[in-house]
């Protein structure tokens, strides 16, 4: 297995000693693993789309159009 050196900003590293119990190393690891494999799957199903750029980003646009639209409403 390959190590790896990981660097935490210090409050957060502070806040981890209140669990000494918790393996780290593995929450990080397994973190990874997660983060890798849905990369994996958004590969996947990319390389068989027939979307263009253009219409990724107009997609894109709508949807943060959207979620705007919803957020505004439920503030008022």
């Amino acid at each position: 297995m390959t190590n790896m050196t990981l660097s935490i900003p210090e409050d957060l590293a502070k806040k981890m000693k209140a669990f000494p119990e918790i393996r780290w190393s593995e929450v990080a690891r397994q973190a990874i693993e997660k983060r890798v494999n849905d990369l994996e799957i958004m590969n996947r199903i990319a390389s068989k789309s027939k979307l263009t750029e253009k219409d990724v980003e107009e997609i894109s646009k709508s949807i943060k159009a959207s979620a705007a639209k919803k957020l505004h409403e439920h503030r008022y």
